[in-house]
């Protein structure tokens, strides 16, 4: 008899089912897309600057990788996720809030050497370069010299004469929020009725107070004395006796404000930022200019944020660190009147019946002549000297 071998059977179905289960994928695509978040109230887009990471670089969790200009304030995009950027949106391109500018896949590997690690490299490469050249001279024998031979001299070849001065035209785009600036000064020029009025003030006594006390202050607060919290001081009681001036039209309607927010100046390399000092009227000298040296190191790095220059009832420009000796500034808008400050020169002045070399600086009030009579800006300004000219009374609230 035959044995009879039995195969089990093969079930198509059963086959499937095991090919399913037994594979494992290469890789796991994550893709991160990057969109654009909320840039402040009343932006809705922005202009993309210079990339910070290029596509196939390596980035990690919160690393700037582009900014965005708006037409206030410029704006750091990090990103969310660590990985390899794989797509990003051309610079110079205007991207609306909410959409894609960049896409990160957190499984790749990169392709490109960082900024930073690139320099390192470099100055590598040529030391091994080096070395090996060093090796292989030492290790060949050098033939002797053969004595060179004389050649003529080559006929001298006539130059072209150098060219005397520079005619050269250079045009560049100009950034939105310089654009932005130019609109808002020239729209207070056109809109409100712009009134300047002027007045010289003695500082001996405030450099004198400022002398002897500023490296206490510095020790104690950490944070320099400068004269710019005596006028945010002398300013901020000025407007609670003047409350015209810390105020505003609108349509029909005069709103006064019973808080004092002082809008800064401060330059930085894209153009000028004017963050606020809020409710400067309850602020110690240490807390302005604490606030102030805060303000003005976001906006040098660009980190000043649109709420960062929101509001402001009044606003303080201090030429006088350029060294101007006078000058008319213009209303920042929604504002009504703005402070300008200048350079601190000797002057001969009358002192009583006699004539002594003083440290004077001029100031200025433009403001707003809808809203604010000639009276009211006069005597806010003699207010601000009569402050800045005998300290005391800040300390006493005269």
């Amino acid at each position: 008899m035959r044995a009879v071998v039995r195969l089990p059977r093969f079930h198509a179905a059963t086959a499937i089912s095991r090919a399913r289960t037994s594979f494992v994928p290469h890789r796991t695509f994550a893709v991160i897309v990057e969109k654009v978040p909320s840039l402040g109230d009343s932006i809705n887009d922005g202009k993309l600057m210079k990339w910070q990471k290029q596509i196939g670089e390596k980035v990690q969790v919160d690393d700037v990788i582009v900014a965005v200009e708006t037409d206030k304030v410029v704006v750091d995009l990090r990103a969310s996720q660590a990985g390899v950027l794989t797509w990003q949106v051309p610079e110079g391109e205007t991207v609306i809030v909410g959409a894609e500018f960049a896409k990160i896949d957190t499984d790749a590997t990169p392709t490109v050497t960082s900024a930073a690690a690139a320099p390192a490299a470099a100055a590598a490469a040529p030391a091994a370069a080096n070395k090996a050249t060093t090796s292989a001279v030492s290790s060949t024998p050098v033939p002797a010299a053969k004595p060179a031979e004389k050649k003529p001299a080559a006929a001298a070849i006539p130059t072209a004469p150098a060219k005397i001065g520079c005619r050269d035209v250079r045009r560049v785009p100009m950034t939105r929020m310089r654009s932005t600036i130019a609109k808002r000064l020239k729209e207070a020029q056109n809109t409100y009725a712009l009134l300047t009025t002027f007045n010289e003030i003695d500082m001996t006594n405030v450099m004198e107070l400022r002398n002897r006390f500023k490296d206490d202050f510095a020790a104690r607060h950490n944070v320099k004395l400068g004269f710019m919290s005596f006028f945010v001081k002398a300013a901020s009681n000025a407007l609670m006796k003047q409350p015209d001036v810390n105020g505003v039209i609108e349509g029909e309607q005069i709103v006064y404000r019973d808080y004092v927010d002082i809008s800064v100046a401060v330059a930085t390399p894209t153009g000028l930022v004017v963050p606020v000092l809020r409710n400067c009227e309850g602020m110690s000298f240490a807390g302005v200019e604490s606030a102030i040296a805060a303000l003005g190191e976001k906006a040098r790095k660009g980190q000043i944020s649109l709420e960062d220059m929101s509001g402001g009832t009044f606003t303080i420009s201090n030429g006088g660190v350029y060294g101007s000796l006078m000058g008319t500034p213009i209303v920042n808008p929604p504002q009504s009147a703005i402070l300008g400050m200048h350079g601190i020169f000797k002057r001969p002045i009358a002192v009583g019946d006699k004539v002594e070399i003083r440290p004077m600086m001029y100031v200025a009030l433009t403001y707003d002549h809808r809203i604010i009579d000639g009276q009211q800006a006069v005597t806010f300004l003699k207010d601000i000297k009569s402050y800045i000219e005998d300290p005391s009374r800040l300390l006493l609230d005269l």
